[in-house]
């Protein structure tokens, strides 16, 4: 495989900072065993940004988008070196509660307005990748009432925004190959949604370390350290280190499951490590976030952002010989914008 150069200076993020949207979905996916799958999936990379541009014009306001990270051993088969600094897989975490460590080669999280067109961009990628990937886990998240999780308590109110939230998510000169990247941990949380109701409203509310109806974070003097809020809150010399989560809630009535989604993007994922150590160890060991209590995670895994103008130069650089481009003065246009014009 030949190394993919980039100039940081001309590097286009993929949409990791993007507004928030009131639908998404989420496709973690294995590659399967063999070249034949590996090329497939790097077959696709070059299409990972142009894909929803075509599906989403037909509804320009839905915001349509896809934000594509890949994990640790996936990075190796098809990518090779050199790798991100900071990219390793996730890594469990044992305390009074379990952070669980769960397959994950390819993250696909696709946002939009409209269920309909992430539904669609979602087809269209899994048919792309039929016989390459096995579907580890799918989610179909929500927004809820006025940006509540299931738990009744507004989601995300801390996130930044704009310029903040691209100095919080986007590499710099600290990884010059992957500037423009960023990383992202992704759990799935089952509520207890039962017991969580029968607490009274302040007992949620000191778990939580904020007011339920007004969204107001409670006051130092009345707040318990082990306020979900508070051992989420990162520090290091003086400065607050932010992430940005995009978290959203997710049901099967019939199954009787419901929960959030939690997806986390930073510059590093030692911030959002630290703040899962936080909560499932404890600051200090043994006051760990009680909210672990009522929510439960069943996945976890961690995966590496590469910017947009990686993606769209995985084909050219690192394609077998005869998938190279035409030498006799066409532009070798992919199958993706024959695709968009079709439609």
């Amino acid at each position: 495989m030949s190394t993919i150069e980039l100039n940081p200076q001309s590097v286009t993020p993929q949409p990791v900072a993007s507004q928030l949207t009131p639908s998404a979905m989420f496709l973690v996916v294995t590659i399967n065993p063999g070249a034949e799958s590996e090329a497939k999936v790097r077959e696709l990379c070059a299409d990972l940004v142009a894909l929803p541009r075509a599906i989403g014009f037909r509804d320009p306001s839905a915001r349509l988008s896809c934000v594509s990270g890949f994990g640790s051993e996936a990075w190796d088969r098809l990518f090779g070196a050199p790798r991100p600094k900071d990219l390793h897989p996730f890594q469990e975490i044992r305390g009074v509660h379990h952070a669980v460590s769960t397959p994950g080669d390819i993250l696909f999280h696709i946002r939009s307005t409209r269920k309909d067109l992430c539904f669609e961009l979602a087809m269209r990628l899994m048919s792309r990748l039929n016989g390459a990937v096995t579907v580890a886990d799918e989610v179909h998240g929500f927004s809820y009432f006025d940006n509540r999780d299931l738990l009744g308590f507004v989601d995300g109110t801390e996130n930044p925004i704009d310029e903040a939230a691209v100095q919080a998510t986007i590499i710099g000169p600290e990884d010059p190959p992957f500037a423009g990247g960023s990383y992202v941990i992704v759990q799935k949380y089952l509520h207890d949604l039962g017991t969580w109701n029968a607490l009274s409203t302040e007992a949620q509310e000191r778990i939580i370390g904020r007011t339920k109806v007004a969204d107001i974070e409670l006051d130092d003097s009345v707040k318990p350290s082990c306020a979900h809020n508070a051992l989420t809150k990162i520090v290091e010399n003086g400065e607050e280190l932010k992430i940005v989560r995009d978290n959203m809630a997710f049901g099967e009535v019939g199954k009787g499951e419901f929960g959030t989604y939690f997806i986390g993007y930073a510059r590093s994922p030692q911030r959002i490590e630290q703040m899962l150590n936080n909560m499932f160890v404890g600051l200090p060991p043994g006051n760990y976030d009680r909210l672990l209590d009522f929510s439960r995670a069943v996945t976890g895994s961690l995966f590496f952002i590469p910017s947009a103008s990686f993606l769209e130069e995985v084909a050219t650089n690192q394609a077998p010989a005869e998938n190279a481009p035409p030498k006799d003065g066409s532009l070798g246009i992919g199958s993706l914008k024959k695709e968009a014009v079709s439609e």
